[in-house]
């Protein structure tokens, strides 16, 4: 995650959640994450936690970017809050497991 957003950035996290995830997004708050996975910082930034409405089982999401290594692109994460991810933190852990997966 990263700590400093421009209005650009907040509009393609606000399009990636609902491209995502077939709803619509309006941001609620955003809130200062640390994470740790595997004993070791994972991320620290800012979480946007967005309110959707059109989804059939969660009212909410959260979403950030990070830098892909070797680019000046970013890739857009969308996690909805449902069981088990039930916070900011476990958005970013349930995306590292997932990433690490795909791997």
């Amino acid at each position: 995650m990263r700590s400093k957003m421009t209005e650009v950035e907040r509009e393609q996290l606000r399009q990636a959640v609902e491209s995502q995830h077939g709803c619509t997004a309006t941001l609620k708050q955003l809130v200062p994450v640390k994470g740790i996975f595997g004993g070791t910082a994972a991320w620290d930034g800012i979480a946007h936690i967005f309110e959707i409405t059109g989804h059939l089982t969660a009212r909410q999401a959260y979403a950030w970017s990070s830098p892909i290594e070797g680019s000046d692109k970013r890739r857009f994460f969308a996690v909805l809050h449902q069981p088990p991810v039930m916070s900011p933190v476990e958005a970013g852990r349930a995306a590292i497991v997932a990433e690490s997966k795909a791997q």
